[in-house]
């Protein structure tokens, strides 16, 4: 279980994260989203132990994690940004990781190339950006971490490799209950995999909640009257954004199901809709909510 209580980091008299609080369960995968800049890889560096933070507490399993050698050895961090020692092969790449983590397990390793079909020998600083980030997936699940931190973990890989790696990620979930811990701007792929989202606004946790109630608990509504819309039809309402296109009106609520249900049909509109939102819908209507600038997106 990763837990961090109150921590704040500052870089150059900046402050870049502050307060956040925050608890991914053992065995869950969580989607860390934000907007560019709002201090999410720095939060991911300092839960993978590479940066200490400046107040506040982060435990793995009720234990400090900085430098604390048998800790991390169970955690493994998966950067934007990849870095392979040069001139590297990938079979010298796996001696290094075979060396430094204590689980590494190299019957897996041998296998999962039959999942990648990387000829581990070669170079990896030849290999394209794709091919990396596989090799980099290839290792990481070789050494059997019991957490897994990635940073936009899917960038650069095909159609048919991403599902390959959700697959592996998902399996060890399922049988080690590996706890994982992912930030990605491509929203559709965190909807597929991830049981628990935390939305990160200017340095803090604004939004915490498991994907099912946070999906559940925002809607998209779509109402038209032949006469003129009533005055007090958003009253009681927490609207999150509302835009008129001709005759209709499309809005997005946040609140219980019925209840919104119910409130529209008192007003016996012509025309009444509640769509289902996707991850990436209820996440911009948030992030304006927080008072992150949006236009006109409502699709």
């Amino acid at each position: 279980m990763i837990k961090v209580v109150n921590m704040e980091k500052s870089y150059e008299n900046q402050l870049v994260l502050k307060g956040v609080n925050f608890t991914v369960q053992k065995g869950s995968i969580y989607g860390l989203l934000g907007s560019n800049g709002a201090g999410k890889t720095t939060l991911l560096k300092t839960v993978s132990g590479i940066l200490t933070q400046d107040k506040g507490h982060v435990f793995i399993d009720d234990s400090p994690l900085f430098e604390q050698v048998q800790i991390k050895d169970r955690v493994v961090f998966i950067p934007d940004t990849l870095y392979f020692f040069p001139q590297y092969t990938i079979r010298q790449t796996a001696q290094f990781y075979k060396n430094i983590y204590s689980c590494w397990d190299e019957s897996r390793f041998l296998k999962l190339n039959e999942v990648f079909e990387i000829d581990i020998d070669k170079k990896i600083h030849k290999f394209s950006k794709g091919m990396q980030r596989q090799v980099a997936f290839w290792l990481a699940m070789s050494a059997m971490p019991k957490i897994l931190v990635l940073d936009e973990p899917l960038d650069g890989l095909d159609p048919v490799m991403r599902k390959k790696v959700k697959n592996l990620i998902v399996q060890d979930v399922a049988e080690r209950e590996m706890t994982v811990l992912i930030s990605s701007h491509n929203l559709r792929e965190v909807e597929d995999i991830c049981d628990h989202i935390g939305i990160l606004h200017k340095g803090t946790i604004i939004l915490e909640k498991e994907l099912d109630d946070l999906k559940s608990d925002v809607h998209k509504v779509q109402v038209a009257f032949k006469k003129d819309v009533p005055s007090n039809l958003f009253e009681d309402l927490n609207v999150l954004y509302k835009e008129e296109r001709g005759s209709v009106l499309l809005c997005i609520v946040r609140g219980n199901n019925t209840d919104i249900m119910s409130h529209f049909k008192t007003f016996e509109p012509d025309i009444f809709d509640m769509l289902p939102l996707t991850l990436e819908e209820i996440f911009i209507y948030e992030m304006g909510d927080a008072g992150y600038a949006i236009k006109n997106i409502l699709v």
